[in-house]
């Protein structure tokens, strides 16, 4: 989206629709912010995550990319919601859910966007901290919050400032983050350790639907909720397959390669694999010269940095279309605030890094999935534009609630709370999780499906087929009108 005519300092935007004179770029321009979101070396951290399924390189390789190119497919699906309505995503949503029905995946929406500006940030500060005891330097208390609070500004700045910035921001991103990753990757290669990884045993089914689960919540699955907020800039006339196809390789071009990157490391040294758990990002400092510690670093936090820098935008959005009424940049602002005190309590008073992240992913990862699973059957259900002034308009085609959406979303997280476990059973509190495991007949809460994750999957199919067999009348009703 180079063509933009100016930046604006602030952007002003907020969940208003996009003025036919705002729109530019072209669908390619997607490319840049999606791929420096997902550009992290975070993406090198899954492969260890991977592979704690207990799944050979083979099954971990099959399942990472097919999880990362579907997640990220549907991702592709709900931008083109952005071109036909240039609206946010979770404005777009009213017309699956009705305008004040959208309130409570526009709230669930803010959550998992905060959750994960949060847990990105807080991953900078330890990486910060990590490559300073490396280098011998302090890492201490001083050290991790001079970082947080350099991370913070960089992250609170740019989603204040807004989309101009940020798409600058982002392609600058791109290409620091892509050559020192390029650069990682050679200076790694040498620790792959071929017959350690030869050695790996195969694992169950239950094993690898878990891992196919966990590789979707953690990238695709994880952005759905903003999926359309970058393409709603783009004009009537852009390319549909060019919006999806953008978006897709975009996001998943990097972390396709990452994880099955990091699946060799981590499947070479189970040291590495032990440590990733703690300090996700620091823990592959292990492998490098001590000449590449402070490129790694720079590298490490620019990747999280270009990662928040979207969810803190897409998280203000969401506020907004929750039904908050202040202006965007005081949107980006509050919920800079959460991450800031989330941030401070992973890296200060968390025992690790991996237990609260798991939980937070497979909790959260069951209710949004049920949303996408509506709302991308709502979007392929559609064939022409949004009708833009009645998607805030409670007496409009769109209406006020759509019951059947909203009780597909409440039915989808129902059965998928109940066939998911908090697999490191951090916090305790999520211990009522996997209930219908047992009634089900797939071994309860101990059994060969506790940790498949299985819930996601099937409150994505609820949502999803549960719109196709009962929305369609609703959707041509509402496009002749």
């Amino acid at each position: 989206m180079s063509t933009a005519p100016e930046v604006r300092t602030v952007e002003r935007q907020g969940i208003d629709v996009i003025a036919e004179s705002d729109r530019k770029g072209r669908p390619r321009g997607l490319f840049w912010p999606w791929f420096a979101a997902n550009i992290s070396v975070l993406g090198l951290s899954y492969g260890s995550f991977v592979l704690g399924f207990g799944i050979s390189f083979w099954q971990a390789t099959v399942v990472s990319v097919l999880g990362v190119a579907f997640s990220f497919l549907l991702c592709g699906i709900v931008a083109i919601a952005g071109k036909r309505g240039s609206a946010p995503t979770m404005v777009l949503s009213r017309a699956a859910f009705g305008v004040r029905g959208n309130r409570l995946p526009s709230f669930l929406s803010w959550i998992l966007t905060v959750g994960w500006e949060t847990s990105l940030a807080a991953l900078a500060v330890l990486a910060t901290s990590t490559v300073f005891r490396e280098l011998g330097w302090d890492d201490g208390v001083v050290t991790k919050l001079v970082a947080l609070v350099v991370v913070a500004a960089l992250v609170i700045g740019a989603g204040i400032a807004g989309f101009d910035v940020i798409m600058r921001v982002q392609t600058v991103i791109t290409v620091v983050t892509g050559v020192l990753t390029v650069v990682y990757v050679v200076l790694a290669v040498p620790s792959i350790d071929l017959g350690a990884i030869a050695a790996l045993p195969a694992g169950s089914a239950q094993n690898v639907v878990g891992a196919l689960a966990l590789v979707m919540t953690g990238f695709g699955l994880g952005w759905v909720n903003a999926a359309a907020d970058y393409s709603r800039y783009l004009p009537r006339s852009s390319s549909t397959g060019g919006v999806v196809w953008w978006t897709t390789v975009g996001g998943a071009l990097a972390p396709a390669i990452l994880v099955v990157i990091g699946i060799l490391l981590a499947g070479s040294s189970k040291d590495l694999s032990d440590a990733i758990g703690a300090d996700p990002v620091g823990a592959l400092t292990t492998v490098l010269p001590v000449w590449f510690l402070i490129p790694f670093a720079l590298v490490a936090v620019l990747g999280l940095v270009g990662g928040a820098v979207l969810d803190i935008y897409s998280s203000g959005l969401a506020l907004l279309s929750a039904g908050i009424r202040i202006p965007r940049p005081v949107a980006a602002g509050v919920d800079g605030v959460f991450m800031v005190a989330g941030a401070i309590y992973v890296v200060f008073f968390a025992k690790d890094f991996i237990s609260p992240f798991q939980a937070f992913l497979v909790t959260l990862g069951v209710p949004i999935a049920a949303w996408c699973g509506v709302f991308v059957a709502d979007v392929l259900l559609r064939k022409g534009p949004y009708a833009e002034r009645e998607l805030d308009d409670r007496r409009g085609r769109y209406g006020d609630v759509r019951w059947g959406a909203i009780a597909l979303v409440v039915l989808g997280t129902a059965l998928g709370w109940g066939l998911v476990t908090n697999t490191y059973g951090v916090p305790a509190w999520l211990n009522w999780q996997g209930y219908l495991l047992g009634p089900f007949g797939l071994g309860g809460r101990d059994g060969a499906w506790a940790f498949a994750n299985l819930g996601v999957l099937v409150a994505l199919v609820v949502g999803f087929v549960g719109t196709l067999l009962t929305a369609r009348g609703a959707v041509r009703g509402q496009e002749r009108a």
